[in-house]
C-alpha cells in the first residue's frame, strides 16, 4: 500500500505534473504567479478544491453514474474495457457541477477569513470552477492509474488529488519565484512580460521531464 501511495505521489507531483507535463491549468499558472503570496494562495485553494471535489465526485461516479453509463445488456469486458451506452458525457457535466460548488465554498471562505488574498486572486478565483486541471484530476480518478496499472480505489483517488494539488502548488510557487527575480533582471525589451515567462515555464517543463525515468517498484 505504501509503495502504491509513493507511486501515485511521485507521479502526480513530478512525472505527470498537471502544469508542466499535462499542460492543464495554465491560465492561473501564468495569471497568478507574479507574487509568491498569491501563487501559494492559489495553489492551496486548487488543492482544497481538488480533494474536496474528489470526496464527492468519486462515490457519485461509483454509485450513480456507473450504473447509468455501463450498458446492462452488454456488460462484458472486451479488450480490457467495458462497453457503455454512450452516456459518458454525464461524468463531465456532473464533475463540473461538483467542482463549481466547491469553488463557491472556497470563494466564500476566503472572502470572509482572508479578504486580502481574495482581492489579490481576483477573477482567477471563480475561474477555478472551469480549471481544466481540477476537472482533469476528477476524470483521471475514475480511470486506470498509469503508474500502477489498476483502477483508482477511493483512498488512492484522494491521495492522487492531494498530490496533484501539491504538484500544481509546487509549479506555480517556483514560477512566482522566478518571475519575482525576473523583475530585477536585465531582460531584452522584446522578451519582457509573458514571453520570458513562457521561456521560463518551458525550461521548468524540461527540468521536470528528467523525472520521467524514475521508477518505484512494487
Amino acid at each position: 500500500m505504501l509503495v502504491v501511495f509513493m507511486q501515485i505521489s511521485i507521479g502526480a507531483i513530478f512525472i505527470s505534473n498537471f502544469v508542466l507535463s499535462r499542460f492543464l491549468g495554465l491560465c492561473p499558472f501564468f495569471g497568478v504567479s507574479k507574487k509568491l503570496s498569491t501563487a501559494l494562495g492559489m495553489g492551496l485553494s486548487v488543492t482544497f478544491v481538488m480533494v474536496g471535489s474528489t470526496l464527492f465526485a468519486y462515490p457519485f461516479n461509483e454509485f450513480i453514474l456507473k450504473p447509468m453509463i455501463i450498458d446492462p445488456e452488454t456488460q462484458m469486458r472486451i479488450g480490457g474495457g467495458i462497453t457503455t451506452n454512450g452516456m459518458e458525457y454525464f461524468q463531465t457535466i456532473s464533475f463540473v457541477l461538483i467542482i463549481a460548488a466547491f469553488t463557491q465554498v472556497v470563494e466564500m471562505m476566503l472572502k470572509k477569513f482572508s479578504p486580502m488574498l481574495y482581492e489579490s486572486l481576483g477573477v482567477f478565483l471563480p475561474l477555478m470552477a472551469t480549471n481544466c486541471a481540477i476537472l482533469g484530476v476528477a476524470l483521471l480518478n475514475v480511470q486506470v492509474n498509469q503508474f500502477t496499472g489498476e483502477i483508482f480505489q477511493f483512498h488512492g483517488a484522494i491521495v492522487h488529488s492531494f498530490m496533484s494539488g501539491v504538484g500544481f502548488t509546487l509549479a506555480i510557487v517556483l514560477m512566482a519565484g522566478i518571475r519575482e527575480r525576473l523583475e530585477f533582471a536585465n531582460v531584452p525589451k522584446a522578451l519582457e512580460g509573458l514571453p520570458i515567462s513562457l521561456i521560463a515555464a518551458g525550461l521548468m517543463a524540461i527540468a521536470f521531464l528528467g523525472f520521467t525515468g524514475m521508477s518505484i517498484g512494487g
